[in-house]
């Protein structure tokens, strides 16, 4: 048994930082991670193998396509097994480097699966199943979340799979299904879309990434649909039987009619994920999650004196970056400092090609809320650079204040857009006016040139870059 200031149970995004930062602040913190490498599921199963594959698989569909229009001519061969080493060495780096900063911050790694065993008491199995009781003055939850399951689809992650099996597909299917139009059935599906596949989207719906500003959702399934994505929306998929060779799909309309039935190699169910709290001991504390799973939070505090949540197990978006936020803020809580987290300027991104990236506020939610409003908008076929580089989809949107000018949302579909965000980010969170994007030089040939000519764009003076 040992006495901690801290005990994280969970070493994803939220955990790790938090234990990293805790350490920073000088506290006696130790961290709960069963798996054999540190990262959780972002680093290890989900955001980091994922664009791993994406940003090979796009090199992979450029070379094949667009190398002759820009004068190299180039013969393109897929190897996919090195394609999946580069991905698990790059992923291994990762996590090595997360076990360094925990040295280096004087974290220790309690390797086992953690429960709270009562107030103050954190108990861990460890592999040979022997359980050891620690002290902790402070709990914080954050154990992450798992795939989503639906009924009549029973994952096996050898035909029928789910997020993490679909980064590790022995062959690139003839023919992939996806299950769900959100940004993680996305973004896998488009990974094996440019390696060869045939990709039908499934969705309850009858759009694309539910959420997600119309106009930029609109725009985002038109240019996958140009890729060769099938969209098959308002479905409600009510059975898959999988065999040695294949799955069979059922589906029927959502607002009635005649079932179909597609076939395919394999199968992914990619419907979202649901909060992680299995085994997790929140009834020795008087915690109980909704009905959906979550736990309810202020500021991070749960209803138990000295325990904390944070990350998907929480209310909001399951973001890593919004666990790592939360993570940082609760140790500087906990640690009698100022933690906060503006949850209104938490950006989203969608690693598709086009990239969708947002922040703020939506076209749809200020009209709900009554809110009135200007929008400035620049298309990337008017940007100089994305047009010389062969890549002109998309547009940027801003949408600030009528009276105020703040900047309320942002809204963009276009190359490398993720990296772009950011200054928006910074903007909403000094609180600036459109005009003060507007007035700010950007340097010239680039694509960041666009986020100006849309700030322009809100007073009607946009310039042809």
């Amino acid at each position: 048994m040992a006495e901690y200031d801290v005990v994280i149970i969970g070493a994803g995004p939220g955990g790790y930082n938090a234990a990293i930062r805790a350490g920073q602040l000088g506290l006696k913190v130790a961290c709960v991670e069963s798996r054999a490498t540190l990262g959780g599921t972002c680093l290890n199963v989900g955001c980091m193998p994922s664009k791993a594959l994406l940003h090979a698989s796009e090199f992979y569909e450029i070379a094949q396509k667009d190398f002759a229009g820009l004068g190299i001519d180039a013969k393109v061969a897929l190897n996919l097994p090195n394609m999946m080493k580069q991905k698990a060495d790059s992923v291994a780096q990762l996590t090595k480097g997360v076990e360094f900063l925990f040295k280096k911050n004087k974290v220790d790694w309690l390797k086992g699966k953690g429960r709270i065993a009562g107030p103050g008491k954190v108990a861990v199995t460890g592999a040979d199943g022997a359980e050891v009781v620690h002290d902790a003055k402070a709990i914080v939850i954050a154990t992450g979340s798992e795939p989503a399951p639906l009924p009549g689809v029973v994952v096996d992650n050898k035909r029928i799979v789910d997020s993490t099996g679909a980064l590790s597909l022995p062959e690139v299917p003839k023919k992939l299904i996806v299950i769900g139009a959100g940004v993680i059935g996305l973004e896998l599906g488009s990974v094996w879309r440019r390696l060869g596949a045939e990709v039908t989207v499934v969705e309850y719906l009858d759009r694309i990434t539910p959420g997600l500003d119309e106009e930029t959702a609109k725009t985002l399934q038109r240019s996958l649909t140009k890729q060769g994505v099938v969209f098959k929306l308002g479905a409600k998929v009510t059975g898959a039987t999988a065999s040695a060779k294949g799955v069979e799909l059922t589906f029927e309309p959502v607002a009635g009619g005649a079932a179909e039935t597609l076939s395919a190699d394999y199968v992914l169910l990619a419907i979202g994920r649901r909060p992680y709290t299995e085994g997790l001991g929140l009834e020795s504390v008087g915690i109980t999650p909704d009905k959906r799973g979550f736990l309810d939070t202020d500021h991070g505090r749960t209803s138990a004196a000295g325990v904390w949540a944070i990350g998907d197990v929480t209310h909001g978006p399951m973001l890593a970056h919004k666990a790592e936020d939360e993570g940082v803020a609760v140790i500087e809580l906990i640690a009698g400092r100022a933690g906060h987290v503006n949850y209104g300027i938490i950006p989203s991104v969608i690693y598709t090609f086009p990239e969708v990236a947002v922040v703020g506020k939506t076209e749809e939610e200020l009209k709900a809320a009554g809110v009135a409003y200007k929008v400035g908008k620049f298309p990337f076929t008017a940007n100089s650079r994305a047009k010389i580089n062969h890549e002109a989809e998309g547009f940027v949107k801003v949408l600030a204040d009528a009276k105020t000018d703040r900047v309320l949302g942002v809204h963009m579909i276009g190359p490398d857009v993720s990296e772009m965000i950011g200054e928006y980010c910074v903007a909403m969170e000094f609180a600036a006016a459109s005009e003060d994007v507007a007035r700010t030089c950007h340097p010239h040939p680039t694509r960041s040139e666009a986020l100006r000519q849309a700030a322009m764009g809100v007073e009607g003076w946009t310039m042809q870059a």
